[in-house]
């Protein structure tokens, strides 16, 4: 898929929730306005260096927990897996030169001739076979949701070897991109903080806790080289000051920008904002560990409270169209993705269905990670006043990067009711989001790894039966009705699929904006 400039929405009458809009962002415009006085570049890159502007810490160069769609960029520049998904969301080799089913339960892969790390050293079996039980072994892995069970590694020879499943697994070979493979023995199961990996580049500098990174071209790379020799990452958690930086020539790129940001960088000179459509899904979802009892406990008050959020007024006013509100669990994007019904906004209904389930003087917590989707805060605000016009009253806590919310997800810290959360499939895939957020049993439950506690055994049942089929047209088919059967759970208080914005400096050429809001740092060259 092509990135297309980003188009301002037309301006719409002012209506009050334009108004709740201006609030939220608490001045946004005023702070962005003065932007135009900015003067030349100060401590802008040089002329062979790229300079990333993350709005969120990358805390290591490894993706066993870290796996926000930005930091895949980096991390692929430095750490590789055996496949990739393509732009057409396509599984496509990389360490690997063949990769196929031979069997219902049984892969046939070939290492590709000649892969080493920066070090020189060979990319080896054992390396694959370690990484898969290093990451096995991690808790409250995104990526082992992603998974039915982690194959085992079967050596037939110095490069060759058989990945096994249990089970029918018809989707490994997408599974397997984010399995990024390292020396078995510098290996661990954690997120590793060295950056020893066989892909185009090599860390020469690294501050995990500031999120700071300086990349040099490997030149023992197996592949092409890039043409871009350094690379700069630095994490810069507020919006505005990624804007004035980019402005001013200090940084070339900026991620996951919010509507009002990107309108404030459209139209001027040097600075090009790119959309594509994304396969990511954003989500108040409910916690579903609450016992039994409990009002969010019944499926017909999460029903009932989804009455009160206009999702409308939230797409056009807060988002300003960079977003659809969801008409199904997963992106519609998605392969194997099918409508299954879509948010209506009725305060009146949500009031009188509240009231007769008993559920009229419901408080509710909301919690969220800063900079989980674009315009995180602006939503939440407005979510507390949509809340409270129907009776229901609502307190916000918003984490920091970096702290405590990912005890608060699994479980193992305070009590929540809603938690604005982002979920991606990295495979493009419509099952393997399933699987990672719907999948949940009660073994994964009691170490955390259950998705926001949804435990559902026979929706688990369904995604497990349709992720084991190998017959493509019968896969689906049982994807669609486990789709329709996880709605009628109403897991979400709402949810939106958002539109991937970037902004980048025209001297930034080569830039392929990918769905799964990442791009090739080796496609990129610097021009001027």
């Amino acid at each position: 898929m092509t990135p297309t400039p980003h188009r301002v929405p037309p301006p719409g009458h002012l209506t009050r929730r334009t108004v709740l809009r201006w609030s939220a962002l608490g001045g946004a415009g005023v702070a962005l306005g003065p932007l135009s006085a900015c003067a030349g570049p100060t401590g802008a890159p040089g002329p062979g260096t790229l300079t990333l502007g993350l709005n969120r810490s990358l805390v290591s160069l490894d993706n066993k927990l870290n796996q926000f769609e930005a930091a895949v960029t980096v991390q692929r520049a430095v750490r590789q897996a055996l496949t990739r998904i393509g732009p057409d969301l396509e599984p496509q080799l990389v360490l690997a030169d063949r990769f196929e089913m031979t069997e219902p339960t049984a892969w046939t892969v070939r290492l590709r001739e000649g892969v080493c790390y920066s070090d020189g050293s060979p990319v080896t079996v054992e390396d694959v076979a370690t990484a898969l039980r290093m990451y096995g072994k991690v808790p409250g892995s995104f990526l082992l949701g992603l998974f039915p069970e982690l194959p085992t590694v079967e050596a037939t020879g110095e490069r060759t070897f058989l990945l096994r499943t249990e089970r029918p697994l018809p989707v490994l070979d997408r599974l397997m991109a984010n399995i990024h493979i390292t020396p078995a023995k510098a290996n661990r199961p954690e997120e590793l903080r060295s950056g020893l990996g066989s892909g185009p580049y090599r860390v020469v500098r690294a501050n995990s806790g500031a999120g700071e990174y300086t990349l040099a071209r490997n030149t023992r790379y197996w592949g092409r080289q890039p043409s871009v020799e350094k690379v700069q990452v630095r994490f810069v958690p507020e919006e505005s000051s990624r804007v004035v930086a980019l402005r001013s020539g200090e940084l070339d790129v900026v991620d996951t920008l919010t509507p009002d940001s990107a309108e404030q960088l459209i139209g001027l000179p040097g600075v090009t904002v790119q959309e594509n459509v994304g396969v990511r899904m954003c989500q108040l979802f409910y916690n579903f560990r609450k016992p039994k009892g409990h009002p969010l406990a019944d499926p017909r008050v999460r029903q009932a409270l989804t009455y009160a959020i206009d999702g409308t007024a939230l797409v056009d006013d807060v988002l300003t169209g960079t977003a659809e509100e969801a008409r199904g669990v997963v992106p519609l994007a998605l392969q194997g993705a099918v409508q299954t019904g879509t948010y209506a906004f009725d305060p009146g209904r949500a009031r009188q269905l509240l009231r007769s389930l008993g559920a009229d003087d419901l408080r509710l917590k909301v919690i969220w990670e800063s900079g989980e989707f674009a315009g995180d805060t602006s939503v939440m605000e407005a979510l507390l006043d949509m809340l409270q016009d129907v009776g229901v009253r609502a307190s916000l806590q918003q984490f920091q990067p970096g702290g405590d919310i990912l005890k608060w997800r699994q479980g193992r810290a305070g009590n929540w009711d809603v938690i604005g959360n982002g979920y991606s499939s990295p495979t493009g895939q419509a099952l393997t989001m399933l699987q990672g957020m719907y999948g949940g049993t009660a073994e994964k439950e009691r170490t955390g790894d259950a998705f926001m506690g949804y435990v559902i055994p026979r929706i688990e049942r369904q995604l497990s039966a349709a992720a084991t089929e190998v017959d493509d047209a019968e896969r689906d088919r049982r994807l669609a009705e486990v789709q329709h059967a996880v709605w009628d759970t109403w897991p979400s208080l709402w949810a939106f699929a958002p539109k991937t914005l970037l902004a980048r400096r025209d001297r930034v050429q080569g830039l392929a904006l990918q769905a799964i809001n990442s791009y090739d740092l080796t496609a990129i060259r610097l021009e001027g």
